[in-house]
């Protein structure tokens, strides 16, 4: 069901980012305890703050009442992906080419499910990644398709 509710939400949601030059980052459905949420995260350049939050909210909640997807009550929150941005679509992996990631595979390589430092490099096909093994910097080549989730990372 919640597939179909995200897909569903991302139709009704694009032409009104479009319109405000914003970006969809992601769509969570998801049930926590026993409320339902159905999360919108939207991003630009700049940044988003609350007015483009709210802005898309209500445009958003018009669209969902008119439509009526979601058959029981839930709770709507529009925000932005934070400084741990998801990296979802393949642009946003161009994007953080020079910036710190924190990525998790389906599968070991070189006996590691987890990896995080800086994005090196990022041909469509393979994440090159540099990490810190004590003293030494060392750099992790990881297949995209093996990528189960990525983000940005903030390193101190």
């Amino acid at each position: 069901m919640s597939k179909k509710v995200t897909q569903v939400v991302e139709e009704l949601v694009t032409p009104i980012l479009n319109e405000e030059q914003l970006e969809l980052v992601d769509i969570e459905f998801v049930k926590e305890g026993k409320n339902y949420f159905l999360r919108v995260f939207i991003d630009c350049e700049q940044g988003v703050g609350i007015e483009e939050c709210s802005r898309v909210s209500e445009q958003l909640s018009e669209k969902l009442d008119e439509v009526d997807p979601i058959a029981f009550p839930y709770f709507l929150e529009v925000s932005s992906p934070g400084v741990e941005r998801p990296l979802k679509k393949e642009k946003d992996y161009y994007q953080a080419i020079g910036k710190n990631v924190y990525v998790k595979t389906y599968e070991p390589i070189d006996s590691n499910k987890e990896f995080e430092g800086l994005l090196h490099h990022f041909d469509g096909e393979t994440l090159t990644i540099l990490i810190q093994v004590k003293t030494v910097k060392k750099e992790v080549q990881i297949p995209f398709k093996k990528v189960a989730s990525a983000r940005l990372a903030v390193m101190f």
